[in-house]
């Protein structure tokens, strides 16, 4: 099945959203509450998996592979129903970057397990198990990556700043677990333990690193969620615990030991 030929533009700086045109008779599939806002003329329809799946039990497993990796069981299609042109767009879920792949160009991607947003028709979206064990355990996303498949467009979202980088045969790039956002299929995929107690006690970035090695591109992301959340979490934990303090406090948290 060949891939709708969607056009698209993305709106946007920090909080970014994707804006699709669709043709009649096209569809583009999203992830489950990703929407933003469609025209009246677009269909909008729930299922289960990417619609590539063949039988009932076809999509049952399909659904299942997304469940491995934390999503939600359905997909949501939105088909242009009407004679002209429609549109329907997508937002980011949280400060960041929308990045548009090709992957008539790019060949199958890998990515974080969360990066997905939508794609055209015909876009593949299953699951690919790291081949190492150790990535598995220490990669930051577990055991399983999101497999993009098929011969159009698919939109991923990143955190911060996204950085693309295109790795010669045997060049190497070593890069924080959450902060890796795609890659191609080509790109070797291995998690290593960095080198130096000091390192493991005090350097503050975990006990491993992601190893890339090429040929193939990359996308690295600035602000991996997870750690803007843990910023979060233990900024309410303190403000929590103090009652309120003055966020432009030159003493911080030492102010604490002052107060009655």
């Amino acid at each position: 099945m060949r891939a709708h030929e969607i056009d698209y533009e993305i709106h946007g700086a920090e909080m970014q959203y994707v804006e699709i045109e669709l043709d009649p008779d096209e569809t583009v599939l999203a992830e489950a509450g990703a929407l933003m806002h469609m025209d009246a003329s677009v269909r909008m329809e729930t299922q289960f998996g990417d619609g590539s799946e063949k039988g009932l039990m076809g999509k049952f497993l399909g659904a299942g592979k997304r469940l491995l990796t934390g999503e939600s069981l359905f997909l949501t299609t939105f088909t242009q129903e009407g004679r002209d042109k429609g549109r329907v767009a997508f937002a980011a879920p949280y400060p960041g970057r929308i990045v548009p792949l090709d992957l008539a160009d790019l060949g199958t991607m890998l990515c974080q397990k969360d990066a997905y947003l939508c794609s055209a028709m015909g876009i593949q979206v299953g699951i690919a198990f790291t081949k190492k064990l150790g990535a598995g355990f220490f990669g930051g996303e577990g055991f399983i990556l999101q497999k993009l498949e098929g011969d159009g467009l698919a939109f991923v979202h990143a955190g911060g700043t996204i950085m693309s980088r295109n790795l010669g045969p045997g060049e190497r790039l070593q890069v924080d677990t959450g902060c890796l956002v795609a890659f191609q299929e080509s790109v070797e995929y291995d998690i290593r333990m960095i080198k130096g107690v000091k390192n493991w006690f005090f350097g503050g970035e975990g006990l491993f690193l992601t190893h890339l090695t090429g040929p193939g591109q990359v996308w690295l992301q600035s602000l991996p969620f997870s750690r803007m959340a843990n910023r979060v979490m233990k900024a309410a934990g303190s403000y929590g615990s103090s009652g309120s303090k003055g966020e432009g406090s030159v003493l911080g948290g030492l102010g604490n030991l002052f107060e009655s």
